[in-house]
């Protein structure tokens, strides 16, 4: 990290103690607003390459990816460069590695179709997978350890893995219960390696320990895992993307460990969250990773399973997140939710939830301390507390409206609804080992008007004539 965030984001910590005193609401948006100063996402590059000058052919049929090593080198080189893919089909036999100062540039029509043969995402490299650190295929975009990198254009980023990586969830479960016992262990990260038969999925694209990025515009499609990984990065803008990513546990954007991000004006389709905000998972995340905070999604469509979820991995803590003036593109499952078990310990705080709305869902708002049922001989309870949603709308809710789940070890705290409204709904609250909660101005099944008088038709005393 670069002393001057670190500077920046210190002033911002100490601008949010001061501003506790104020309303509550003037202290969010204050709040927001001084996040959003500090966000600037990635510096583009002047210097200025089209990546068929480096031998590429968008005709489909020769393999690109040397060509795309080539302008990485380069652009290594140089100190940086603003890398032009004009339209045609790139077919890319193995990971795109990122350097720093580089912009990948992808023109409308350009589309970068990568191999699905697993073979050619080995050698591992350091990721993170469902939370826990571990060796694993490249993700088949990876940036580690860079500064101002960035992925613009109207182009088509397609991972081409229905045939292979998207059928892999049925063979995950030995290699994965494996990674949760190193986990769980402390393990040391040189002996958690993963490859070639063990069918644990690599993401789209992965940028770890990242700092200044912009994604914006692309169309993301056929990703083998999650598409958009942010892993221990800050200062990131993710603008204007667009999915079509409905293979199996393609979510949208998955920040993780990382923080000052702002999300906003996406067309999510996703088969799974559109947005999920993890901090490690159990032992990783409290003694390797560090908050998801400072979190902004705005003006985006949401559609798929889940809108935006905090966990389940959230060891490390969640905070300041703003979610703001977002709609529906499509059916989703639920449309916020925050999970998390007795597995997993950390915390999930100040949470600001305004003019959003859904369509049809399970449930619109859901927030639980037991996901999964799982971990409740561990006792590593977490802290749920400060949630304010001012302003949701739902036609259809077909099970629960508003539901809080805490622990009688540690209750949901500080939780307040203003301005919620239901059409339809069968469970209209569920609210269980809570504590300071209030409501204001919330018609859940419908709003009811002015009483009906009395009429001769009443029986007033129970009379049968």
């Amino acid at each position: 990290m670069i002393t001057l965030s670190m500077k920046k984001y210190q002033v911002l910590l100490t601008f949010i103690m001061l501003c506790m005193p104020m309303a509550a609401q003037e202290t969010e948006k204050a709040t927001r607003d001084s996040i959003l100063e500090i966000i600037t996402g990635a510096d583009i590059p002047v210097r200025t390459y089209k990546i068929t000058s480096f031998g590429a052919h968008g005709d489909g049929r020769k393999d690109c990816k040397p060509a795309f090593d080539k302008a990485m080198q380069k652009a290594r080189q140089k100190g940086g460069a603003h890398i032009v893919v004009p339209a045609g089909i790139y077919i890319i036999n193995g990971p795109i590695h990122l350097v720093d100062n580089v912009c990948l540039d992808l023109e409308e029509g350009a589309v970068l179709r990568f191999s699905p043969e697993p073979r050619y995402y080995l050698p591992a490299v350091k990721t993170s997978w469902e939370g826990t650190y571990l060796y694993n295929y490249s993700p088949l975009i990876y940036g580690y350890g860079l500064r101002h990198v960035s992925i613009i254009g109207k182009g088509v980023i397609d991972g081409n893995c229905a045939e292979t990586f998207a059928t892999w969830k049925s063979r995950q479960k030995e290699a994965q219960m494996r990674s949760r016992n190193q986990n769980h262990n402390g393990v040391n990260l040189e002996e958690r390696r993963y490859g070639e038969g063990d069918f644990l999925r690599p993401h789209l694209i992965q940028l770890y320990r990242c700092e200044g990025v912009t994604i914006e515009g692309v169309l993301i499609t056929n990703a083998p895992f999650w598409c958009i990984h942010l892993l221990e990065s800050e200062n990131i803008i993710c603008r204007a993307i667009r999915y079509d990513a409905k293979l199996v546990n393609n979510d949208g954007i998955d920040p993780e460990c990382s923080r000052n991000i702002l999300i906003e004006d996406i067309h999510f389709n996703n088969g799974d969250d559109n947005v999920a905000i993890k901090s490690g998972r159990d032992n990783d995340g409290w003694t390797h990773g560090h908050p998801s905070e400072n979190i902004i999604i705005r003006n985006c469509h949401f559609k798929g399973l889940h809108a935006v979820v905090m966990g389940s991995e959230m060891s490390a803590g969640v905070k300041n997140v703003f979610v703001e003036n977002c709609d529906f593109a499509g059916y989703c499952k639920r449309g916020i939710f925050i999970k998390t078990n007795p597995d997993r310990g950390g915390f999930v705080r100040n949470i600001f939830v305004n003019n959003c709305v859904f369509d049809e869902v399970e449930d619109l708002f859901y927030v639980t301390s037991m996901y999964a049922g799982e971990g409740l001989e561990n006792h590593h309870f977490s802290d749920i507390e400060n949630i304010r949603v001012d302003g949701l709308k739902c036609r259809k809710v077909r099970q629960a409206a508003l539901v809080l789940q805490g622990t009688k070890q540690k209750p949901v705290r500080q939780v307040e609804f203003k301005n919620v409204e239901v059409g339809e709904c069968k469970n209209a609250i569920s609210f269980e080992n809570t504590e300071a909660v209030s409501m204001s101005n919330c018609f859940i099944g419908g709003k009811v008007g002015v009483p009906t008088q009395v009429t001769a038709k009443d029986n007033l005393f129970g009379n049968d004539k």
